[in-house]
């Protein structure tokens, strides 16, 4: 049976057009802009390459990132109401960016033209990884047929019971962009230092641990999913990279190991956008847990 509603996700979420094609979605380009050229995922190009991409940041270039306009989400959205069809979109983190505010305005004027279908929008409170594994798990339930309130139902008792933790290789990119609490008394790089970040129940990166060089912070990683996982075996797990894919085979050896090779992992490419704000050879895992 064919749904009565179109599921939208957004490019920061590391899922692609593959997957879309695959699970019947509709992908949302959220830009990046390097020397005031904005870069739309996905729309620009149909498969992201990181490692050219990952290679300029090596070089020094630090792209800037921005949201969308009321109007782009109306070109989104509008298309799919004027075919009598709802709308569920799951997104990332809204503490994260302005750009639901935009949003709020392009929903509330469809809404009004178009009374009879439903918008239904749902906050991951995550990015990235974490907004990944979440968003594959709905996906699931949306190719078997699940209504929207069914989802939402889903997403709204599990939400929280998603976590993620990573590192980055190089804080002048996390420095520049301001989006980590709790970042104030890291020296830099000069002595190996990296920061493990998790995302809060508030849907924001928060410093939560520090780790001398990439190996120990792999471990450490690996440390909070052992203590934290719940019922790990049921869910996928996603283990994300900024074009470090030693790194990220490394940690899902490891899960392997511990959990079993019928463990399901993905491994994922960290999108442009949000790889911006981290910068290369960073690398984490998006898992079911008891809590955040």
């Amino acid at each position: 049976m064919a749904n009565d509603f179109v599921m939208f996700i957004d490019s920061d979420s590391d899922l692609d057009l593959e997957f879309c094609k695959e699970y019947g979605l509709k992908m949302i380009s959220m830009p990046y802009i390097i020397d005031d050229k904005e870069t739309y995922p996905y729309k620009d190009y149909e498969v992201f390459e990181p490692q050219p991409f990952y290679d300029m940041l090596r070089k020094g270039v630090i792209p800037t990132t921005c949201g969308l306009s009321p109007a782009t989400y109306k070109e989104y959205f509008e298309p799919v109401l004027a075919e009598g069809k709802d709308v569920f979109y799951p997104h990332f983190s809204s503490a994260m960016s302005g750009t639901f505010s935009a949003m709020a305005i392009a929903l509330a004027e469809l809404r009004e033209k178009y009374p009879d279908r439903r918008i239904v929008t749902f906050d991951t409170k995550g990015i990235t990884v974490l907004s990944c594994a979440i968003i594959i798990e709905l996906a699931k339930q949306y190719k078997a047929g699940k209504s929207i309130d069914e989802m939402l139902d889903w997403g709204n008792s599990e939400v929280d019971h998603f976590a993620t933790y990573f590192f980055a290789d190089d804080l002048k990119f996390f420095a520049k962009s301001g989006r980590v609490s709790g970042m104030a008394g890291f020296v830099g790089n000069m002595i190996g230092l990296r920061p493990i970040i998790h995302i809060s129940h508030e849907g924001k990166m928060e410093s939560c641990d520090k780790a001398i060089g990439r190996m120990a912070a792999v471990n450490k990683i690996l440390a909070y999913v052992d203590k934290m996982q719940s019922n790990i075996q049921d869910y996928t797990v996603v283990v994300a990279h900024t074009d470090a894919p030693m790194l990220a085979s490394r940690l899902a050896s490891e899960l392997h190991k511990k959990y079993g090779k019928e463990l399901e992992i993905v491994i994922k490419v960290v999108n442009p956008t949000i790889g911006s704000h981290c910068g290369p050879n960073a690398a984490g895992v998006a898992f079911h847990a008891k809590s955040r």
